[in-house]
């Protein structure tokens, strides 16, 4: 069964004195755990980067792809906990993530930074692009609790993209 169809199903919510509506709070961890998907992916195209990377820049990038590995594994970790504060669920499991990941599968053949480079910024840029559409959900869903973290997570995303764009862009 596909991730979409677990996370659609998952309709069973524990109890909560959060105040937040339930209906809110089921919609939000629907939305919440596909942005959990791309993020574990994230996560893992950061590691994937940091692994394999090679040439003249080798331990800039090697060391800036782990530091974003690190940074986006925060990222999963208070997504995953917010939805369970909600009483939801968190489909964390590498297999539901590839079912539900809106990231471009990550080039596995590269090897030069540049390369690793530009993939790594394709991955943070559509991660962020998600993140700045889950803050307009949550608050379409009057939830500016969810709202106000998912605006750290693309504050962070923002910069993280920026040090690794660093890298491409020479003044001419």
């Amino acid at each position: 069964m596909k991730t979409e169809a677990l996370i659609d199903e998952a309709t069973e919510m524990y109890a909560t004195q959060n105040d937040v509506s339930l209906d809110h709070r089921m919609n939000l961890n629907r939305l919440m755990n596909q942005r959990l998907a791309t993020a574990i992916d994230l996560q893992m195209q950061m590691k994937q980067a940091h692994w394999n990377v090679k040439g003249p820049s080798f331990i800039a990038l090697h060391e800036l792809f782990d530091k974003a590995h690190e940074e986006v594994e925060g990222y999963v970790d208070t997504i995953a906990e917010r939805i369970v504060q909600f009483g939801g669920i968190a489909f964390g499991t590498v297999r539901s993530s590839a079912a539900s990941t809106e990231l471009a599968d990550y080039p596995t053949t590269i090897s030069d930074g540049s390369a690793h480079v530009e993939a790594v910024a394709r991955a943070l840029s559509t991660f962020g692009s998600e993140v700045r559409n889950m803050i307009c959900e949550a608050n379409a869903l009057e939830d500016a609790g969810t709202a106000d973290l998912f605006t750290e997570i693309s504050r962070g995303i923002d910069k993280m993209l920026w040090f690794v764009e660093a890298h491409s862009q020479a003044a001419n």
